[in-house]
């Protein structure tokens, strides 16, 4: 067995529809064996939790909360937490990572920028960026959109998305179309239901860059109900 990781996260701290805090995620997903997690709660282009009328800095401290919280819980109990964001696009979203509140900060109104040139920003700073659960339907989304040419990977297994197959199974074929390497993440935001996904690694992850070369390498084992997928 290797070393599980969630990747897809929401604490209530930083995501209006989470329940649980960053501290209570923690707990919960070293009690199911992982070695780590990576939380990415809704930035404010997507379902924050956090004011917009606040100003920028006061913003992007409060929405790091959740990951703060889950990473002092983390270094209490022995859980590598690392932080990340999920970016939202007219009801598509991105999981980025590799990048940090002080880059958040420095970058004012980058929830307001074309997308693309928000990507271009954020990859020349060193981000990777996953296409979230691409082929999901909600009442709010009025088309599918994707953006092969600007992300590192794609969401192949969204623990959301278990029970409908056929979500999943787009986004394989959407991967393995364009050539993209496939990640899993439960998109967990409450305790209940816990684990929907994530990955198995062979190694452990010191820094968010060693899960990218994981991913690149085609060393990710998908999980799904806490169980490898082949």
């Amino acid at each position: 067995m290797g070393f599980r990781y969630e990747t897809h996260l929401h604490t209530c701290e930083g995501s209006a529809c989470a329940s649980a805090s960053g501290a209570e995620m923690a707990r919960a997903y070293k009690e199911l064996g992982y070695t780590g997690i990576f939380v990415t709660d809704h930035f404010f282009n997507g379902n924050t939790a956090v004011p917009l009328c606040l100003p920028w800095r006061e913003r992007i401290e409060r929405f790091c909360l959740g990951y703060e919280h889950a990473r002092e819980e983390g270094e209490k109990i022995g859980l590598d937490v690392f932080f990340g964001f999920e970016y939202g696009v007219r009801g598509a979203d991105f999981l980025v990572y590799n990048l940090d509140r002080e880059w958040l900060i420095r970058h004012k109104d980058i929830d307001r920028v074309d997308p693309r040139k928000a990507f271009f920003l954020m990859h020349q700073d060193g981000a990777f960026i996953i296409h979230a659960h691409p082929f999901r339907e909600r009442d709010y989304i009025d088309h599918i959109e994707l953006f092969p040419r600007n992300v590192d990977g794609v969401e192949i297994v969204d623990g959301a998305h278990l029970k409908q197959p056929e979500t999943n199974d787009r986004a394989k074929i959407y991967a393995m179309m364009y050539g993209l390497p496939g990640t899993a993440g439960s998109d967990s935001h409450h305790l209940q239901g816990l684990p929907g996904s994530g990955v198995e690694l062979p190694g452990k992850v010191a820094r968010p860059l060693d899960y990218l070369e994981m991913v690149q390498a085609g060393e990710v084992r998908c999980l799904g109900y806490g169980q490898v997928l082949d």
